[in-house]
C-alpha cells in the first residue's frame, strides 16, 4: 500500500494536482482529498496509477561518477535538470538522485553503464561509510565511486577500488549512499517498457472522443 505522505510529496512537483490525480485514476475529485485524510483507502488498481501520474518511482540523472574514470563536475556537459530520468520499478520514499557509473575499476560488482541511486543528502559521519561502496565528492571537486576507508588523519580519507590503485589521503565533500543499483541491461529493459507505455497512451488519447 501506498503511505499518503508519498502521494504529498508527489503533489508538490511542479504540474502535478490533486484534479489531475484524480482524473489519472478515474475517480471523482474529491476522492483524492478522501484518501490523503484516511477517510478513503487506496484500491489495488489505483496503486500503479497513482505512481506513473506522480511519478513516485522518477529519479534524476544528475551527472556520471568515476569507478575508474575521474569526474570534475566542472567541466562535465551535464544540463542543470540532468541527463533524464530513470524510472525505479517501485516507489521510492526519499529525497534520491542517480548517478550513471563510468569506469571499470569497480568490477565486477558495478559496471560501466550501471546506475547507482543515492540520496540527495548526506545523512550520516564520514566516519559511519568506513568499510562500504558510496558515491563521494572531493574538496577539490572530483566525484568518484569508491569504497571508502579511514585515512591517516581525521580528516582525511583513502579511496579503494577493485580493479585501480588508491586514492589515499583525501577530504571528502560529500558522500551520496547507495539505496539502489540498476544494472546496465535492467535501465534499457525498464526504458523500453516506459517508451511501451508511452505509445500505448498516445495511440489511447488519439482515439479518445473530444469533449
Amino acid at each position: 500500500m501506498l503511505d499518503v505522505r508519498l502521494i504529498e510529496r508527489g503533489l508538490e512537483k511542479p504540474g502535478k494536482t490533486k484534479g489531475g490525480l484524480a482524473a489519472a485514476m478515474g475517480v471523482r475529485p474529491g476522492a483524492v482529498s478522501e484518501i490523503l485524510s484516511g477517510i478513503r483507502l487506496i484500491k489495488a488498481s489505483e496503486i500503479a496509477l497513482i505512481i506513473e501520474y506522480l511519478e513516485l518511482n522518477s529519479v534524476p540523472i544528475m551527472g556520471r561518477v568515476g569507478a575508474g574514470a575521474t569526474i570534475e563536475p566542472e567541466h562535465e556537459q551535464v544540463p542543470p535538470e540532468g541527463l533524464g530520468d530513470v524510472e525505479l520499478p517501485f516507489p521510492i520514499a526519499e529525497e534520491t538522485i542517480a548517478f550513471e557509473v563510468s569506469g571499470d575499476s569497480m568490477l565486477p560488482k558495478y559496471e560501466n553503464g550501471d546506475i547507482i541511486v543515492v540520496y540527495r543528502e548526506q545523512q550520516h559521519p564520514v566516519s559511519s561509510f568506513y568499510g562500504e561502496e558510496a558515491a563521494v565528492r572531493l574538496k577539490t571537486g572530483e566525484r568518484y565511486l569508491k569504497t571508502i576507508e579511514r585515512g591517516k588523519s581525521p580528516t582525511t580519507v583513502n579511496l579503494t577500488s577493485f580493479n585501480a590503485k588508491p586514492i589515499t589521503g583525501v577530504k571528502v565533500e560529500w558522500i551520496g549512499e547507495i539505496c539502489v543499483t540498476l544494472p546496465r541491461g535492467q535501465i534499457e529493459r525498464l526504458r523500453s517498457k516506459a517508451a511501451a507505455r508511452a505509445r500505448k497512451a498516445a495511440r489511447a488519447a488519439g482515439r479518445a472522443p473530444e469533449k
